[in-house]
């Protein structure tokens, strides 16, 4: 992105009385921001308000202080780790936010290079307490590597308590395996960790996942911006599993939001003496799935590569047997009798994690593989 670019995307985003659904109609009358402020008060006035038209005609005073610090924050990337901001219309903005009704107009990730935003199509998001049980805590992480060891990306918010235990869960099951394991979404700007003894699991995510904002750079901790970083968590997976949440917790609002928007929920139970049981409770009630396995999220979702799923389950022409029972299978194979991890797998097939688990499921179709507790598979003995 040019500087002028950004200087026209950062003077709209900063614009005062314009909101994300006003930038939105402005974009969609006028093109790139650059036109937006080329307009004449009487064009503006037919999109928006003429207190929000006044206001687009004068560059908000902070504005050159941003493009210097959001311009200079973008120079700091490196091979490691990119810097980039992401904008309405651009190819690497996620499709799963335009469907929500106030997509950001501009997005900050930071993050390995090889990873973007339209690779969470079939990632959960994991949310709860910021202060659970230590059994709500071991929960956390263990299915936060229970998903990624199926090859679903975590998306949290970096939050002190479940949402921390699940991108370390979600580490621990990528290892060192290049693969984007899990995104962290964040109230606050980029340039600054929140809560700070989240230090060094951010500096992990970046190497091996992303964190994104809304917000400028700069910006604080400000409790009126987690709802709406919130909303983003929801719009970026394919549904949502709450670990421990009491009646009150801001994880409800993220569930809520993902029901809205047509997706999955998802809720572990827990003790009734607990009140950080009762949020998740009062969502099964509400319909949310009863989780007690990493099994009943992944069987509510489509399989990684349906085509090739359907592939290894079809009858083969020859025999009528299906071909994925061949004795010759490669991946039956390498299963073996023996409990066995995806990583030890692909270590043993050379094949990627999706690719993994696409073939798995057709088998686990088939009855000739069983799922174990702990992201274990097992084949099963024919009779």
């Amino acid at each position: 992105m040019e500087r002028a670019e950004l200087a026209g995307w950062l003077r709209l985003s900063l614009t005062p009385g314009i909101g994300d659904g006003a930038a939105r109609r402005l974009l969609a009358a006028f093109g790139l921001p650059e036109r937006i402020f080329t307009q004449p008060d009487a064009a503006l006035r037919e999109v928006v308000s003429h207190a929000q038209a006044e206001a687009l005609m004068q560059p908000p005073p902070s504005l050159q202080a941003q493009i210097d610090l959001t311009w200079q924050w973008l120079q700091a990337g490196d091979d490691k780790v990119s810097r980039r901001v992401v904008t309405l219309g651009d190819p690497g903005y996620p499709a799963s936010l335009l469907e929500m009704a106030d997509p950001p107009p501009m997005l900050y990730v930071l993050g390995a290079p090889a990873f973007d935003l339209t690779q969470l199509d079939h990632s959960i998001a994991v949310v709860g307490s910021r202060n659970p049980t230590p059994q709500g805590a071991t929960n956390a992480r263990s299915f936060g590597r229970a998903l990624g060891e199926a090859g679903l990306p975590v998306v949290s918010g970096l939050a002190l308590g479940v949402d921390g235990a699940a991108h370390m869960g979600a580490l621990d099951a990528a290892g060192d395996e290049p693969r984007l394991a899990t995104v962290a979404v964040v109230g606050t700007g980029l340039d600054r960790v929140y809560p700070a003894r989240h230090r060094d699991l951010a500096h992990r995510i970046t190497l091996q996942g992303l964190i994104v904002s809304e917000l400028p750079l700069g910006t604080p901790p400000l409790t009126q911006n987690f709802p709406r970083r919130n909303r983003l968590i929801a719009g970026l997976a394919r549904g949502t599993l709450v670990v421990e949440a009491a009646l009150q917790s801001g994880s409800l609002i993220t569930a809520r939001l993902t029901s809205e928007q047509g997706k999955e929920v998802f809720a572990i139970p827990g003790s009734i003496h607990s009140p950080q049981s009762r949020g998740c409770h009062a969502l099964i009630r509400q319909g949310a799935k009863l989780v007690e396995s990493v099994n009943d999220i992944l069987e509510e979702l489509p399989p990684l590569h349906a085509p090739r799923v359907a592939a290894a389950s079809a009858p083969s022409s020859s025999n009528g047997a299906n071909a994925a029972s061949s004795p010759e299978d490669p991946l039956l194979e390498a299963l073996g009798f023996e409990p066995v991890s995806l990583d030890a797998l692909s270590a043993r097939t050379g094949w990627g994690a999706a690719e993994l688990q696409a073939r798995m499921l057709g088998l686990e179709l088939d009855g000739h593989v069983s799922r174990l507790p702990g992201g274990l598979f097992q084949r099963v003995a024919s009779t």
